[in-house]
């Protein structure tokens, strides 16, 4: 049942209300609501995984506990172990001469107070209790938007929140696209949205609205460049693992491949025997992820179907000669494209799906060219050993984050910031970044003591006296 405006609002207020009585939530507090998220993660991962599956038609359930429960777990334990260091006063140094008399600077990280937080259909969990764990660091309070694509896990969500959480604490709310606008249009303090390109502008529009600032988690064409210094087997390996995750749909999933003309097809052939090594048999391998519902499955066919009337070479890669014409899921087998143009949608558009260009170039330069006239993108993968080179690639593009020899690892590593630059999003998350991007960074200012009044502002009072200005050149070199 969707939630209206006035009821979304009505928990909004309750929030703020509460949050103005009882002021920031204590440590303890915080590390409290951290725990029960993480109690509740490991109690019901089964339950999770188990709805998870049933929304996409076939999901891993391994690779779910791997991608959105355990993956999310450390986030949550290392929130917990810095907290304490996260929220003491930061120092910083105050003018001269007032400092030598005894001013004091420093940043306080207090709450924003109610987060706005819509998360997405393909790594729904993660993508929801991830982001949380800075959120609740920072003693936020949270609204939560789940997807309606992914009805069980969202309706799963909902009951085990509403169970561990008050509702002046964490409040979810169901419902489809019309929950969504009228979600986006609430005052919050601050919001984050976490999909894709287009509809974050709609939300970014509504929370201008309102002033409300915004975390924008979006994505983009992640570029995949294989230097001659690669070892190609490996690299296909690593690349294949990370586009056939969750059948591609993944924001930094690989979207296309960059490698030289002399390694090309080696690339092709390596990536075709990782796949049947991964996936010997595809149609009714529960390892192999459904793609979401008709319409995405659609659009994915379409992309292949504008590439091969445009001239390109489609190369799907089925080990065991299936046939996908009918099947009870919506399964698209890995498929490569090769000879490929400018004007095709899938080198245009975000595949967000198991369909992997490969374009070939004869120098580095062709390739960074290509990517810089492509929006910034929020990964980039760089494989090779040549330190010029790699060096050469990361001095001349611009991504939200980068992975050398691997794809996607960076949005894994506990201590670095996650997010994008430019259309692949704005604000970053995970660890002490999150918890500042979620937090008042409110800065204070002790003045001198009040004995020494005088001396420290007896020069810049009026009346003004001769030599005003050599004093103050002085003060403020």
């Amino acid at each position: 049942m969707s939630s209206s405006f006035e009821n979304m609002n009505e928990v909004l207020n309750l929030q703020k209300k509460k949050f103005i009585n009882d002021g920031p939530p204590s440590i303890e507090l915080r590390i409290d609501r951290l725990n029960r998220l993480k109690s509740m993660l490991i109690e019901n991962r089964y339950e999770l995984t188990d709805a998870l599956s049933s929304d996409f038609g076939s999901r891993s359930k391994n690779a779910s506990l791997l991608s959105d429960v355990y993956t999310v777990l450390p986030e949550i334990t290392n929130a917990i172990n810095n907290i304490k260091r996260w929220t003491k006063d930061e120092k910083r140094s105050s003018n001269k001469p007032f400092s030598l008399f005894g001013a004091k600077s420093y940043i306080r990280y207090e709450p924003l107070g109610t987060i706005g937080m819509i998360s997405p259909w393909n790594f729904p969990v993660n993508l929801a209790f991830g982001p949380l764990a800075s959120i609740f660091a920072a003693g936020n309070q949270v609204m939560h938007k789940p997807s309606e694509l992914t009805p069980a896990t969202a309706a799963l969500m909902k009951e085990l929140c509403d169970k561990a959480y008050d509702q002046d604490e964490f409040a979810t709310f169901l419902g489809g696209p019309e929950t969504g606008e009228a979600f986006s249009k609430l005052n919050f303090d601050h919001l984050l949205y976490t999909g894709s390109g287009n509809v974050g502008k709609h939300v970014m529009h509504a929370a201008a609205q309102n002033l409300v600032p915004v975390t924008l988690e979006l994505g983009g064409k992640s570029p995949v460049v294989v230097g001659n210094s690669a070892d190609i087997k490996a690299t296909a390996k690593r690349v294949m693992f990370g586009k056939t995750m969750n059948a591609g749909q993944i924001c930094l999933a690989p979207d296309y491949v960059m490698v030289h003309k002399d390694k090309k097809d080696e690339f092709i052939s390596e990536a075709e025997n990782a796949v049947a090594d991964y996936y010997p048999d595809i149609k009714n391998n529960d390892d192999y992820t459904s793609i979401i519902n008709e319409r995405h499955f659609n659009r994915l066919n379409e992309l292949i179907d504008d590439a091969r009337e445009k001239g390109a070479t489609i190369n799907q890669i089925n080990p065991s000669n299936e046939d996908f014409t009918q099947q009870e899921f919506f399964k698209i087998p890995p498929t490569i494209i090769t000879n490929t143009s400018d004007d095709m949608r899938v080198m245009t558009e975000e595949i967000f799906g198991p369909v992997l260009p490969v374009v070939e170039f004869t120098e580095v330069k062709e390739a960074l060219d290509s990517i810089n006239s492509k929006d910034r993108p929020l990964g980039l993968y760089y494989f090779g050993t040549d330190k010029n080179e790699q060096s050469n690639v990361l001095n001349n593009t611009s991504s939200g984050g980068v992975t050398i020899n691997n794809v996607v690892g960076h949005i894994q590593q506990q201590d670095l910031p996650f997010g994008g630059v430019g259309p692949s999003g704005m604000g970053r998350y995970h660890s002490q970044d999150g918890f500042k991007n979620f937090s008042n960074a409110r800065a204070v200012f002790k003045d001198v003591p009040f004995f020494m009044d005088n001396l420290a502002f007896g020069m810049i009072r009026p009346p003004y006296k001769e030599g005003f200005e050599n004093f103050i050149k002085k003060i403020l070199k």
